[in-house]
């Protein structure tokens, strides 16, 4: 028989998935009962997973107003691309020597597909780059940086990035690759960051191509967009 704190477990891995994936729109109003109906799972649970996901950064919840998916803002870009930049080439350093060649070769040759699938290329993405970090074998930056990934797909499925072939990272993927095949950690760490640095300008560019989010006026996110040039 399920405890309360095992459904309260399974709510919160179950909404924040949703989250995760923007199955609930940042700016959303949640519906609470509706949510306990959808996953069949009383209120009381549902209640406590969501007070964690608001302790988290996922929603905010609004006495007598409401439950709302918090919206992604330029900032989040930004802080996002800073901790990957600082902490990803140090993660990697770490990692090197234990990263399993026989699963980078499985990674080098995923990624030599000629045919990608656009709308789902950046979860390859993400699965190399917490790949290398959960060999770190810091539970901290591990920690760390699977939420920083997990913002990182909320920002990209909800912004239509993912639909869009913004970046072909594929040459500077198999070169990090490459590098760690050869145990050439230093130069694969630069290889990271430079990596890192081309996504930024990217996601970036193509934030401020479409129209429909709200970051303020122009001038700044121009502003923002020359520091990085």
């Amino acid at each position: 028989m399920s405890t309360n704190r095992d459904l309260k477990t399974v709510a919160h891995s179950i909404i924040r998935e949703k989250l995760i994936n923007c199955e609930l729109v940042p700016g959303a109003m949640i519906n609470e009962a509706q949510l306990c109906s959808e996953l069949n799972i009383s209120r009381t649970p549902v209640r406590e997973a969501l007070s964690r996901l608001e302790s988290e950064g996922f929603i905010k919840i609004i006495s007598k107003k409401g439950i709302y998916v918090t919206d992604v803002t330029l900032n989040d870009v930004m802080q996002i691309f800073q901790a990957r930049m600082e902490v990803e080439p140090v993660a990697l350093r770490i990692a090197g020597p234990r990263l399993p060649r026989i699963e980078l070769e499985e990674f080098r040759s995923k990624f030599a597909d000629k045919e990608p699938d656009i709308k789902n290329a950046f979860r390859l993405d993400t699965a190399m780059h917490l790949f290398i970090v959960e060999h770190c074998g810091n539970r901290f930056i591990i920690d760390m940086m699977h939420k920083v990934f997990a913002e990182n797909t909320r920002v990209i499925i909800s912004s239509k990035q993912n639909e869009v072939n913004i970046h072909d990272a594929r040459k500077e993927h198999l070169e990090i690759l490459e590098l760690l095949i050869n145990q050439e950690y230093e130069k694969a760490a630069s290889s990271m960051q430079n990596h890192i640095k081309n996504c930024r300008q990217a996601a970036l560019e193509h934030f401020y191509s479409i129209q429909n989010y709200s970051y303020g006026p122009t001038s700044v996110y121009k502003d923002e967009l020359r520091k990085i040039k």
